[in-house]
C-alpha cells in the first residue's frame, strides 16, 4: 500500500512565502511523475506544477516566477517552494505520484493541504 502525506500549508500574508512537502511511503519500486495541483472553493481541480524523475518540470502560467517545484528521490519526497503569494493561490493543495508498486503503475492522491492568503 502507498500512501502521500503532506505538510506545510497554513496561512500567510500576500507577499508572503510557504513550502509545501509530501512524502510518499509503502511499497514502492520507482516513482515517476510527481506533482501539485490545487482547488479552490466552487472550482475544478487545477495542476499547479509537475516534476519528472529525471528533474524536468512544468508550471500552470499562473505560477511561473513563483512557485519553483523540486524532488529528493532519495526520500521519496516532492517540495513545492511558494514565493510572492497572492490571495487567488488560496486553495486545498493536493499532491500527486506516479507510483510503481510490485502489481502495477499507479497515481496516488495525498489528503490535501489548506493554503490561505490573507491579509
Amino acid at each position: 500500500q502507498v500512501q502521500l502525506v503532506e505538510s506545510g500549508g497554513g496561512l500567510v500574508q500576500p507577499g508572503g512565502s510557504l513550502r509545501l512537502s509530501c512524502a510518499a511511503s509503502g511499497s514502492i519500486f520507482s516513482i515517476y511523475a510527481m506533482g501539485w495541483y490545487r482547488q479552490a472553493p466552487g472550482k475544478q481541480r487545477e495542476l499547479v506544477a509537475v516534476i519528472v524523475s529525471g528533474g524536468g518540470a512544468n508550471y500552470a502560467d499562473s505560477v511561473k516566477g513563483r512557485f519553483t517545484i523540486s524532488r529528493d528521490n532519495t526520500k521519496n519526497t516532492v517540495y513545492l517552494q511558494m514565493n510572492s503569494l497572492k490571495p487567488e493561490d488560496t486553495a486545498v493543495y493536493y499532491c500527486n505520484a506516479h507510483i510503481r508498486t510490485v502489481q502495477a503503475i499507479n497515481g496516488y492522491w495525498g489528503q490535501g493541504t489548506q493554503v490561505t492568503v490573507s491579509s
